[in-house]
C-alpha cells in the first residue's frame, strides 16, 4: 500500500468533509435569523441533492478517463469556488433573488461533494493492493468512517464560524483553508490514478453488473428512509412539539451524525473481520426495518415521545451504520478495480437519488400526517430496501479484498 498517497487522499476528504458539514449549518443558521420561511430554506438546498445525482453519474465515467486525481483535486477546487462566490452574497438582495443565488452556488458545492467523495472512495481500492492483509480493514475503517464524525463536527464549525466571524468572514476562512489542502494535494499525488487501462465508452454508465444494479437500488431505499426522518420531521417535532431550542436540536442532529460515524468506523469489530456478502446485509436492513416500525408504534402507545425520539433513533443509527458499512465494502467487493470509479460513482448517484426523495418526502409527509407521518415513511423505504436486499449475492465475491472496505457516511 502506498501510505503517503492514502494519507493525502484521507486529509483531503476529511478537510473538505469538516466544510460541507459547516457550509450546511452556516446556511440554515444564517438564512434562518434572516426571517427566511422553511420553504425557502428548504429551496436553498434542492440543488445541492439533485445535482449530487448528476455528479454521480457522470463523475465516475471522468473518474476512468482522466483519473481520480483529476476528480479529486476538482472537487475541492470547486468547493472553494463556492464558498467565495457565496460570501460575495448582497444582503440588499431581495429573498427572491438571494434564494435564487444561493440555490446555484450550492449546486455548485452539491456537485463539489459527490465528486471529491467519489474519487476518495475509490481511490482506496486503487492505492490498497488485493492481496492485502485483511487486518488492515480495521485500520482503513477507522480512518475513513471518521468522515461521518468530521461531517457532525463540521456543523458546530459552521455555528461557531457564524458567531465569532459573521457569514461572509466565515466562508473566506474555510475556503482558504480549503485552497492549501488543494494545492497540497494536487502537488502530491500521481498523475492518472484510478485511470481505467482502457478507454470507457460512455453508453457504459448505465451497463453495470446485476449485484451493482441491486446493490444501487438497495442504497437508493436505505439513504431515503434515513432522511424522509432527518432532514424536516425529527427537527421541527423536537422544536415544535417537544420545544427544544435551536440549540439543542443542532446538537441533536451533529450528535446523531457523528455517532453514526463512530459506529461505521468500529464495524470491524462488529463483523469480527470477516468479509461480509449478501446475507448480512439482508439480515442488518431486516433488522433496521423492525426498529423503523418500533419508533412511531412506541409514538402511537403513549409512551414518552422524548425517550422513544432519543432511544429510538440512537438504535436506529447503530443498525443503520452497520448497514451502510456493508453496502460500502459490497460495492468495492463487486467492482473490477480499474472501472471502480464507474461502479462507485453510480452507486453513489443511486444514494443522491435516495436522499433528494427523502428530502421531499419528509416535508410532505411532514405536512400531511406529522412526524408519525415520516416515521411510517421511513419503515416503508427499509422495508423495501431489505427486500431488494434478498437478491443480493449470498456471499462475498472477493473477500480478499476485505482489506479495502471503505466505510462511508451519506448523508449528511
Amino acid at each position: 500500500m502506498n501510505l503517503r498517497n492514502y494519507i493525502v487522499v484521507t486529509a483531503a476528504y476529511w478537510g473538505f468533509t469538516i466544510t460541507d458539514g459547516a457550509l450546511r449549518m452556516l446556511v440554515l443558521l444564517h438564512f434562518f435569523n434572516l426571517g427566511y420561511s422553511p420553504v425557502s430554506l428548504a429551496f436553498l438546498f434542492l440543488f445541492y441533492e439533485f445535482f449530487g445525482i448528476v455528479t454521480n453519474l457522470f463523475g465516475g465515467w471522468v473518474g476512468s478517463q482522466m483519473g481520480l486525481r483529476v476528480t479529486l483535486i476538482g472537487g475541492l477546487f470547486l468547493q472553494v469556488l463556492a464558498l467565495g462566490l457565496l460570501a460575495l452574497l448582497n444582503p440588499a438582495w431581495s429573498v427572491a433573488a438571494s434564494v435564487t443565488y444561493v440555490m446555484v452556488m450550492q449546486s455548485l458545492s452539491g456537485v463539489a461533494k459527490d465528486l471529491t467523495k467519489m474519487s476518495a472512495k475509490s481511490a482506496i481500492k486503487v492505492l490498497v493492493p488485493p492481496d492485502a492483509n485483511g487486518t488492515l480493514f480495521k485500520w482503513v475503517a477507522i480512518l475513513t468512517g471518521s468522515k461521518n464524525a468530521l461531517k457532525g463536527v463540521g456543523f458546530f464549525v459552521g455555528g461557531y464560524l457564524l458567531h465569532v466571524a459573521g457569514y461572509a468572514g466565515s466562508l473566506w476562512i474555510m475556503a482558504a483553508a480549503l485552497l492549501v489542502i488543494s494545492l497540497g494535494s494536487w502537488a502530491a499525488l500521481p498523475p492518472g490514478m484510478g485511470q481505467a487501462k482502457s478507454k470507457v465508452k460512455f453508453r457504459e454508465l448505465f451497463s453495470k453488473s446485476r449485484a451493482i444494479n441491486v446493490l444501487s437500488a438497495a442504497r437508493f431505499f436505505l439513504f431515503g428512509a434515513r432522511d424522509i426522518w432527518f432532514v424536516v420531521g425529527v427537527p421541527l417535532f423536537l422544536e415544535g412539539t417537544l420545544h427544544w431550542s435551536f440549540a439543542g436540536v443542532g446538537a441533536f442532529m451533529a450528535l446523531w451524525v457523528i455517532g453514526y460515524g463512530m459506529v461505521q468506523s468500529g464495524s470491524p469489530l462488529l463483523l469480527r473481520g470477516h468479509a461480509p456478502g449478501g446475507g448480512l446485509a439482508t439480515v442488518t436492513a431486516c433488522a433496521l426495518a423492525v426498529v423503523a416500525a418500533l419508533i412511531p408504534l412506541g409514538l402511537a402507545g403513549g409512551l414518552d415521545p422524548q425517550f422513544v425520539i432519543i432511544a429510538g433513533l440512537a438504535v436506529f443509527g447503530i443498525v443503520f451504520a452497520v448497514n451502510s458499512a456493508i453496502h460500502s465494502y459490497l460495492v468495492l467487493d463487486y467492482t473490477d478495480g480499474d472501472k471502480v470509479a464507474l461502479n462507485v460513482g453510480f452507486y453513489y448517484m443511486a444514494n443522491a437519488g435516495g436522499r433528494l426523495v427523502g428530502c421531499l418526502l419528509s416535508g410532505l409527509l411532514f405536512q400531511l400526517a406529522g412526524l408519525q407521518g415520516c416515521l411510517w415513511g421511513t419503515f416503508a423505504f427499509t422495508l423495501i430496501a431489505a427486500l431488494i436486499a434478498f437478491r443480493l449475492p449470498r456471499t462475498p465475491l472477493h473477500p480478499e479484498l476485505l482489506a479495502i472496505a471503505v466505510v462511508n457516511a451519506e448523508g449528511e
